[in-house]
């Protein structure tokens, strides 16, 4: 699977621009930790209301060289080590998922641009 553009929801767009401006981290950087802190958290369900009418990154700002490795880890969260084969709609639906969750966990643990060195301090 190769993405080129990827759009968050609305909801997850305006919680990144609170966190970004409160942390001083650019929102690509801010969705990437968002979407590992979610995956951390195992598989998501659910459906997003807004899903898709968001900002809109390329892929490589989001993902940059690591566009692969994003998409293994997702699949092995969703699906373990099991090799299922699943649309890529499907999972660009439970990435965008995986994000709207892990914004909305950054969204209280980011509250300074030190809450942010010491998230990044403490995975170190």
């Amino acid at each position: 699977m190769h993405i080129n553009k990827f759009r968050i929801s609305s909801t997850a767009t305006g919680q990144v621009r609170i966190i970004s401006q409160r942390s001083g981290l650019t929102p690509n950087l801010v969705c990437r930790m968002a979407m590992l802190s979610s995956f951390e958290a195992g598989p998501i369900s659910g459906a997003a209301d807004d899903a898709g009418e968001g900002q809109e990154f390329n892929a490589y700002t989001l993902f940059g060289d690591f566009q692969p490795l994003f998409i293994d880890l997702l699949k092995y969260v969703e699906f373990g080590a099991e090799e299922i084969e699943t649309d890529d709609s499907d999972l660009l639906a439970r990435l965008r998922l995986h994000i709207d969750r892990g914004v909305r966990q950054l969204s209280v643990r980011l509250k300074s641009p030190a809450d942010a060195a010491e998230l990044i301090a403490g995975s170190a």
